[in-house]
C-alpha cells in the first residue's frame, strides 16, 4: 500500500468530519471506572442522544461510587441506586439472562440508561437545561422537574445536578490523548517497516533488534533482526512520541476499548480469548486491513482483520504521557 502520513492523516480527518488535524481521538471515560464496568457502560451510554458514556459513569459514580451492592437510607438499591417501586416498572433483563435482578451491574447499568432515557422524553418540554433536567428528573422524578418548571428548589437535587455534570464534564485522568497526527505518524513508521522479518522478542522504540528464545512453538529471533506483533506497534506509536507497554496484552490493559463498529485507523487489534491470553496485535489501517507482525517466517505485512479467527478486542491507545522517545 505504501500509505505516506500525510495521505493517512487526510483520510482520518476527513472521515472524521473535517475535524481540525490535531484534534483528539478516544477521550477515556471522565470517570474512574472500574475496568470490569468500562465495556456496560460505553455500550448503555449509546441506548439514546441524551445520554453520553461519561455522564452515565458520572451518576454511577455519584449514585454508588461503583458499589454494585450498596443500599441507600432511603432503601435505594444497586450501583444506580434504584428505588424498588423504580426497578419493578423500569427495570430490564440487560444481560439476556431472564431475570431482572438490580444488584446485578449488567441489568442496573443498562436500566439506568434506558431511566435516563425515559424521563428525559418526560421532561423534553420543561424550560432550561435539558440534561440538568434530565438529571434532577432522575434524582427527584419527572413530576417534579415538570411543577416547578425546572430543577426543583430541593439542595439534595441541586447538588445532585452540579456534581454529576462537573464529574462528566472532567478532562479525562489520562494525561494525554491521541491525535490524528499522532496516528498517522504512527501508521506511516509500521509501514516503512514492510519486508523486515518477524523476529520473536525483536523489536522497541528505537527500531528492529535482534529477538530471543524461544516462542511457543520453538522459534528463536535471538540471529534475526526484525519485530515480533508487538514490538512494532511499540515502535511505530513511539515514533509518534507515545510510549506503549512492551507486550500485546500489557498494550490492550493500557489501551481504552472500542467497539468494533467504531474501529479508526490507529486503534490496536487484539486476538486471544482473554485478556490474560492475547497473543498477537496488528496497527489498523483502515478498510478491513491492519498492518501485523505475523509469526516466525514471515515479514511485516499489510493482512485484513479477518485473517486471524480469534479477534478478541479494538483498542485505542491512549499515551499516559506524550513525549518524545
Amino acid at each position: 500500500m505504501g500509505a505516506t502520513a500525510a495521505v493517512i492523516l487526510a483520510a482520518l480527518v476527513q472521515a472524521a468530519g473535517d475535524t481540525p488535524a490535531g484534534k483528539a481521538l478516544g477521550l477515556g471515560l471522565s470517570a474512574s471506572v472500574p475496568s470490569q464496568y468500562k465495556r456496560l457502560i460505553e455500550d448503555a451510554g449509546k441506548t439514546c442522544p441524551e445520554v453520553t458514556p461519561n455522564l452515565l459513569a458520572a451518576l454511577l459514580e455519584t449514585e454508588s461510587g461503583f458499589k454494585p451492592r450498596e443500599t441507600s437510607p432511603a432503601g435505594a438499591q444497586g450501583i444506580a441506586q434504584f428505588m424498588p417501586s423504580t426497578w419493578e416498572t423500569s427495570g430490564i433483563d440487560g444481560n439476556g439472562d431472564g431475570k431482572r435482578d438490580v444488584w446485578d451491574p449488567e441489568d442496573a447499568i443498562p436500566s439506568a440508561a434506558k431511566y435516563l432515557c425515559d424521563v428525559a422524553k418526560e421532561v423534553k418540554d420543561v424550560p432550561g437545561d435539558k440534561q440538568s433536567n434530565m438529571l434532577a428528573a432522575y434524582n427527584a422524578g419527572p413530576r417534579a422537574v415538570i411543577k416547578y418548571g425546572g430543577v426543583p428548589p430541593f439542595k439534595e437535587t441541586q447538588g445532585y445536578v452540579q456534581s454529576i455534570t462537573a464529574l462528566a464534564n472532567k478532562p479525562s485522568g489520562r494525561t494525554g490523548t491521541t491525535t490524528v497526527e499522532q496516528v498517522a505518524t504512527a501508521i506511516n513508521a509500521a509501514d516503512e517497516q514492510i519486508g523486515m522479518p518477524y523476529s520473536w522478542g525483536g523489536g522497541d522504540a528505537n527500531g528492529p533488534s535482534t529477538g530471543s528464545c524461544c516462542s511457543p512453538n520453538g522459534s528463536s529471533g535471538a540471529n534475526i533482526t526484525g519485530f515480533d506483533c508487538s514490538g512494532l506497534v511499540v515502535y511505530a506509536y513511539a515514533k509518534a512520541g507515545i510510549a506503549l507497554p512492551r507486550t500485546a496484552a500489557d498494550q490492550y490493559a493500557a489501551s481504552d476499548p472500542v467497539d468494533r463498529t467504531e474501529i479508526q485507523p490507529g486503534d490496536l487489534v487484539f486476538y486471544g480469548s482473554s485478556p490474560q491470553g492475547i497473543h498477537h496485535v496488528g496497527i489498523y489501517v483502515g478498510s478491513g486491513y491492519m498492518i501485523e507482525a505475523p509469526r516466525p517466517g514471515l515479514a511485516v505485512r499489510y493482512s485484513p482483520i479477518t485473517s486471524m479467527s480469534d479477534l478478541y478486542a479494538v483498542g485505542r491507545p491512549i499515551p499516559q504521557q506524550n513525549r518524545e522517545i
